[in-house]
């Protein structure tokens, strides 16, 4: 028999504070010339809920931080596997720009996310190695295929992956891109498991694009010119970005499909990183034409949490994993046998997905 990369349990933490569109009416919006946007807010947030399908997000409180969400996930995730945390073997920490007090956006990376959340897990054991993953959007997945790695290499026998972000407080106010931003976390426990048939991890693949790529997402200052500072927000290049995932992402996923062995409707589920509707739908319909198929209702294949959760970086898949198994995607459920694809894409330019199959 061979061993498999399976996930025994999941968590999350979703923040409590709603933000709705109507809620950045009275924001002055700037372009990156520094000029004020010549539209209402009336018909900017009208044509960015059009595009991106977001009607409100999530922003953490401000005594939380980005580590407390990932440990809050982590602690659910745990109890959701029923296992002792002492037998974890790594703890691997996927954000982008650590901790973040509500008063001062400087990052903190001090010690590692993962260690304050080993810390506030109370977990002892030194073999138990913790360390952060920065890999934009993407990381959560890149969690999971190294937990894949260190499983299959004998190294491992559980991981715990978090993915947690806090994004609403690197968000320039003035940019209308700050309306995509939410806040939130992920986790899961990945176990090693013998079987005579392929369950859990079945296969993976992964891209970095870097040669023309790599600054679509970025720090920079403030498109206000009379902004109180230099504190440095995320910016992003909407359009090149948009032209990249649909030109990598569609590929990688069917790429990954066709090595797993299987068809395109051996899939039951595809867990997609969210950051705006359209572009989603975009590449769900190229994956189905890889595949010869032609305008495909993707509802019940693509579940989406975008219109209330917005974006929220790493955690949108976990998160988005753990609302079905725990049946609060209506429509949606996942079962034993049933093959799923989970696919990210973002800053670096990253783009990865593996085939799970669910034990």
């Amino acid at each position: 028999m061979a061993v498999y990369s399976v996930i025994i349990g999941s968590g999350k933490y979703i923040p409590d504070v709603v933000i709705k569109n109507e809620d950045f009416l009275k924001k002055s919006f700037i372009n990156e010339k520094g000029e004020k946007i010549p539209k209402t807010n009336e018909e900017i947030i009208r044509k960015f809920q059009e595009i991106t399908d977001i009607q409100e997000r999530r922003y953490l409180k401000p005594e939380y931080n980005t580590s407390d969400m990932g440990y809050f996930a982590a602690k659910e995730a745990i109890e959701t596997a029923k296992i002792d945390p002492e037998t974890i073997d790594y703890i691997i920490f996927a954000h982008n720009f650590g901790d973040i007090l509500h008063n001062n956006q400087k990052s903190d990376l001090v010690p590692a996310l993962a260690s304050r959340a080993k810390h506030m897990l109370k977990i002892q054991n030194p073999d138990c190695v913790a360390y952060d993953l920065p890999f934009g959007c993407p990381g959560w997945v890149q969690g999971i295929i190294q937990a894949d790695y260190y499983i299959k290499s004998g190294d491992a026998k559980r991981v715990l992956v978090i993915g947690a972000e806090n994004l609403s407080r690197i968000a320039d106010p003035h940019d209308i891109d700050s309306m995509i931003y939410s806040d939130g976390a992920g986790a899961v426990i990945v176990e090693a498991r013998e079987s005579d048939k392929p369950i859990g991890i079945i296969c993976h693949k992964t891209r970095s694009d870097t040669y023309s790529e790599a600054h679509f997402l970025k720090m920079d200052i403030s498109y206000y010119p009379e902004y109180e500072d230099n504190t440095l927000f995320m910016k992003m290049n909407g359009r090149k970005l948009y032209e990249y995932a649909l030109n990598t992402v569609p590929g990688l996923v069917a790429e990954t499909i066709k090595k797993a062995g299987i068809s395109i409707h051996d899939i039951k589920k595809v867990l997609i990183h969210q950051a705006n509707a359209k572009m989603d739908e975009a590449i769900i319909q190229r994956v189905f034409k890889i595949f010869g198929l032609e305008a495909m209702d993707s509802k019940s294949i693509m579940p989406m949490t975008i219109s209330k959760l917005g974006n929220n970086s790493v955690a949108t898949v976990p998160i988005l994993y753990d609302m079905i198994i725990r049946g609060e995607m209506p429509g949606h459920s996942i079962h034993s046998g049933d093959y799923l694809v989970f696919a990210s894409v973002g800053a670096g330019m990253n783009v990865n997905t593996f085939v799970y199959r669910v034990p």
